[in-house]
């Protein structure tokens, strides 16, 4: 037997047919079949694309009150919210972005 490539052989009597073989040498190669969906790492499953924020959850990150986010969504002056039915969600990405927007150098600006 092959050093490095441990396959290991049906029962005796057993017969596989050679796609399936050919498969089991080809994951052990390279670790996947072309042309088959890729398994998903533990790191992509993970990583969720975006977070959705609930306007207490918002307020927590942001250091502010719920009735200031309340306030500036009715003045059109706050984060950018999506609206699902009737609940208001914030995107972290959304979030983040505002708030690198909102920075000042000085008072008269």
């Amino acid at each position: 037997m092959q050093e490095g490539f441990p396959i290991h052989s049906p029962a005796v009597g057993s017969r596989i047919s050679s796609t399936t073989f050919l498969a089991a040498v080809t994951i052990a190669m390279h670790g996947a079949v072309p042309g088959l969906a890729q398994p998903i790492s533990s790191q992509e499953r993970s990583a969720p694309t975006f977070v959705l924020l609930t306007p207490k959850e918002a307020a927590t990150r942001l250091k502010v009150s719920q009735s200031f986010l309340a306030k500036a969504r009715m003045r059109g002056d706050g984060p950018p919210y999506i609206m699902i039915g009737r609940s208001i969600r914030y995107s972290e990405a959304t979030l983040i972005q505002w708030m690198r927007s909102q920075q000042r150098l000085s008072t008269s600006e």
